[in-house]
């Protein structure tokens, strides 16, 4: 999967917070707007504990995050 870097932020601002698939790590990793920035093809994470970089070609997918009742258990 080939991400344009203005693809990447143009998603990121209009839904809040994305899930990306990194080659370079097993788990996925979770973005948001408010910790997030996407510069000359570099995203740069900025965590509580650390900052995670890399770079936007290294991403095989994205998606956009989101919860539901069931997974607060709070359903009816």
């Amino acid at each position: 999967m080939v991400v344009e870097t203005g693809e990447l932020q143009s998603k990121l601002e209009s839904k809040g917070e994305l899930m990306l698939a990194v080659s370079e790590f097993d788990e996925p990793l979770e973005m948001h707007l408010h910790d997030t920035e996407i510069e000359d093809g570099v995203i740069t994470i900025h965590l509580t504990d650390g900052v995670l970089t890399f770079d936007v070609d290294e991403v095989v997918a994205v998606w956009h995050h989101t919860h539901s009742l069931a997974d607060f258990g709070l359903e009816d």
